[in-house]
């Protein structure tokens, strides 16, 4: 079977240890990882490498119990060693924050391992067990630590239900059933992951038979697509939203400090044609940064779109001729979406002119604040809206350009806060901030439109909680 994906594929994606705050790399984490505790089909939260665990009644320790006989893709066994190593290497996103609330990791015996934190933190599990972090997922550590990071890369092991057998950099990987995996054993023996970041391309192939399954369709290829009986488009149900950042809002000498500036992007965005172009109608238009489908998600309408207003912000804060907003750099994979938002900035009168990039690149400059002036992102990791503001709102945000100290106080309180309610109302009034603030412009929800092929018996796309992927060892084909 083969899989066209709508990026390059990073050999930093065979390492759980350095996965961003995104959704990305867990379509192959999944399918050469496992985790103690990972969301898969009828699981939203489900026990995997542990076949159990328990929280104490204190809320400050988690003890999981590892299922007998694990194996490595190598032979060896998986052990409690290995996951405590695989937590105390991780520095991917959610690092901080994760090694700042656990005190130590415990290890009872080589099933049990326990993780005691500094005090209770509801959402250890939701930053542990879902694909908000990569930190749950274990690597083995005798393996790594003969061969070095450089070379785990170049050849992964892990506990997932697919072995690596190799790749071409940048152009494809191979993958093999692991017959010990503890689920069951794959249906299709042989994936290729094959990178296409051309999406008329990843369509092509689809049509022709050159791949079976082909991700992140744009607009106008899914509806061609569509025509064709042979084939079907499935849209995805993960927690992905496309947004807007001004990272100069903060700097005082930055016509973007003017709220007015910031209030006149959202207005300029025509969300509902840019979903119906883009997405077919199935991606909603966005009020908020954190996807509707979270827990703890403000359901808010998205800002009504009105360039006149916008052009009118623009002339009482003193550019009645409208801004040079300089590049602007969209996250590649989907041309629609980006092209249309540079449209609808460039006719309210904030002319920007596109950066294309490569995605490895785009990751990294936002990573390490590179991006400047506007940029547009998307983020489809799960979690909730707390994982959220950890990453993105909030001022020590791994991807965070500034923040406010209120915001910043909320979080904290929210982080510690046990009832559930009186939690939902503190996120809430965060988001409602972000909106006062005009701190982003959400453009909309993303429902990943996933192309088809005919040999497909049963795709699992949907099948797990909040990812666009399938779930790889659950996939059949036909005879």
């Amino acid at each position: 079977m083969t899989i066209a994906w709508h990026v390059t594929i990073s050999p930093s994606w065979f390492d759980p240890s350095s996965a961003p705050p995104q959704i990305t790399p867990f379509g192959m984490l999944y399918a050469i990882h496992d985790a103690l505790v990972r969301p898969y089909p009828g699981q939203k939260m489900g026990p995997s490498l542990a076949e159990s665990w328990q929280e104490s009644p204190d809320g400050k320790t988690y003890e999981f119990k590892l299922r007998p006989g694990l194996t490595f893709h190598n032979g060896d066994p998986v052990t409690t060693e290995d996951v405590k190593f695989s937590f105390e290497r991780y520095k991917g996103a959610g690092a901080k924050i994760l090694h700042d609330a656990v005190d130590r990791v415990e290890i009872v015996d080589a099933r049990v391992v326990r993780f005691h934190l500094k005090a209770p933190w509801p959402d250890f599990m939701t930053f542990y067990g879902t694909t908000a972090t990569a930190a749950g997922l274990v690597v083995p550590k005798n393996y790594l630590t003969q061969v070095g990071e450089e070379n785990f890369r170049k050849k992964p092991v892990g506990a997932g239900p697919y072995k690596f057998v190799g790749s071409k950099p940048g152009v494809e990987v191979e993958l093999e059933a692991f017959p010990a995996y503890w689920r069951r054993v794959p249906a299709v023996k042989t994936v290729i992951m094959k990178s296409v970041p051309e999406a008329t391309a990843r369509a092509v192939m689809l049509k022709t038979g050159e791949a079976d399954i082909a991700y992140v369709l744009d607009g106008p290829e899914a509806e061609d697509i569509q025509r064709d009986s042979r084939f079907k488009v499935v849209s995805s149900k993960h927690a992905s939203i496309f947004w807007i950042e001004m990272t100069e809002q903060w700097d005082a000498a930055s016509p973007w400090h003017d709220k007015r500036l910031r209030q006149a992007v959202n207005l300029a965005l025509d969300r509902k044609r840019i979903n119906e172009a883009a997405c077919l109608g199935f991606c909603p238009p966005a009020g908020v940064i954190v996807p509707r489908v979270m827990d703890f998600a403000l359901q808010v309408d998205p800002p009504p779109y009105d360039p006149s207003k916008a052009k009118k912000l623009l002339a009482e804060a003193g550019y009645p001729k409208g801004i040079d907003g300089g590049e602007f750099a969209a996250i590649p994979g989907f041309p629609t979406v980006a092209d249309s938002v540079v449209n609808d900035l460039n006719a309210a009168g904030i002319r920007v002119r596109q950066r294309p990039m490569e995605r490895a690149a785009f990751y990294a400059a936002w990573r390490e604040k590179k991006l400047r002036g506007l940029f547009m992102t998307a983020v489809g990791n799960s979690g909730n809206a707390a994982s959220r503001v950890e990453s993105f709102i909030q001022s020590k945000g791994a991807y965070a350009y500034g923040g406010y100290p209120d915001i910043d106080e909320l979080f904290q309180r929210q982080a510690s806060e046990r009832d559930v309610k009186r939690r939902e109302a503190l996120l809430h009034e965060i988001q409602k901030l972000t909106i006062e603030r005009a701190m982003f412009a959400p453009v909309m929800d993303l429902r990943v439109l996933i192309g088809i092929g005919p040999r497909i018996a049963k795709h699992t796309i949907t099948d797990v909680w909040m990812s666009p992927f399938a779930s790889n060892e659950d996939i059949e084909l036909k005879p």
